[in-house]
């Protein structure tokens, strides 16, 4: 038994408005709000049809039915309706990214802000791939007699900043200095070398050692090692928020797998070579015990290097719709950031990204 238009029709009803009020859907309801000129008892038989095939489950026997994570792959491949982004919601974007994003991790952060924002869901980012990153100025900067600045740049931008307490009196003239000399060291060299940095160790002068093994320990945090303490979680609390997850067990299941962020990585990474990837109940299960959800990301590219990815956490009754809008848009507005600054990206709206109408 295939599906044939009318199945299908009735299926994307159902995805619908079930998403929407998250209650079983009738046939009497999808005949009012869909598919008029059908009997109800024709789109009854229909939905039992459906639930044959593996795509409808019905809850109680004089209930309506409730689509399955079958119905929800088929919807988000074949019948999920494409949309953009509100004016409203392209203020929100716009107030992240009409201003300076210097660090691939502060664009990383707006990112996840945003699409937690808008979506109402959980979202999550991390930087994906620094490795290949190429160092190409490394400034220190006197901020007091005994503190200074360190701001190391690549080809993808400003990599990091940060503070580092190196003793009294320090000067100008020293800052300068050490930093020609740790970029001479460091410059031209991708953050993978620098992390084996053996050779690199003998070029450095005593007085700049504290420097230098504050770079290191930076560069190191990039590492893949290191990658799942940068994970960016945003809007954890809005898990709760789920009918889903109003049952106590589900949503302690649900927390702890947030909280385990060695177990996220491997869900996050867009394995597929999908642009978006979308993948739904069982196709998340790593272990024995994972919790029922769906989790959407896509990756952000700067100079066309893939520096991390981003996406959303949520339940598997989500608005796959909005969810995909949202981070194909931002994946481009990402794209269009010029290096260590995004204060012009946002300037221009494309024709394929004029907002709909509210």
């Amino acid at each position: 038994m295939g599906l044939t238009s009318r199945k299908e029709k009735i299926l994307q009803a159902i995805v619908d408005g079930y998403i929407e009020n998250c209650q079983p859907v009738s046939s009497a309801e999808i005949r009012d709000r869909h598919l008029p000129a059908l009997s109800t008892a024709t789109i009854r038989n229909e939905m039992a049809a459906l639930e044959e095939m593996g795509y409808l489950t019905q809850p109680h026997t004089s209930s309506g039915r409730v689509p399955t994570a079958e119905a929800y792959r088929l919807y988000v491949e074949k019948l999920m309706p494409r949309r953009k982004l509100s004016r409203s919601e392209l203020k929100i974007v716009k107030r992240y990214f009409n201003r300076k994003v210097t660090e691939i991790d502060d664009m990383l952060k707006s990112t996840a802000k945003v699409i937690s924002e808008i979506t109402n869901l959980t979202s999550v980012a991390y930087v994906q791939n620094a490795d290949d990153a190429t160092v190409t100025n490394i400034r220190i900067v006197r901020i007091s007699n005994s503190t200074a600045l360190i701001i190391i740049v690549t080809d993808l931008g400003v990599l990091k900043d940060t503070t580092v307490d190196i003793g009294s009196g320090i000067t100008d003239e020293y800052c300068d200095r050490a930093s020609r000399i740790i970029t001479d060291i460091f410059g031209g060299h991708t953050i993978s070398e620098i992390n084996k940095p053996k050779a690199l160790v003998k070029q450095v002068r005593k007085e700049y050692e504290q420097l230098f093994k504050t770079i290191i320990r930076i560069f190191k945090s990039y590492s893949h090692e290191e990658l799942q303490s940068d994970i960016i979680l945003e809007g954890s609390a809005k898990i709760l928020e789920q009918p889903e997850y109003a049952n106590l067990q589900k949503a302690k299941a649900m927390l702890e797998f947030l909280d385990a962020k060695d177990e996220l990585i491997p869900v996050l990474q867009n394995s597929d070579n999908m642009d978006i990837s979308i993948r739904i109940g069982k196709d998340n299960e790593i272990r024995d015990g994972m919790p029922e959800c769906a989790i959407v990301t896509t990756s952000y590219t700067i100079n066309g290097v893939t520096v991390g990815n981003a996406g959303v956490i949520g339940p598997i009754r989500m608005d796959y719709s909005k969810v995909v809008s949202v981070l194909d848009y931002l994946s481009k507005t990402v794209q269009m950031l010029p290096a260590g600054d995004g204060s012009s990206a946002m300037s221009e709206e494309s024709d394929d990204n004029k907002p709909d109408e509210e």
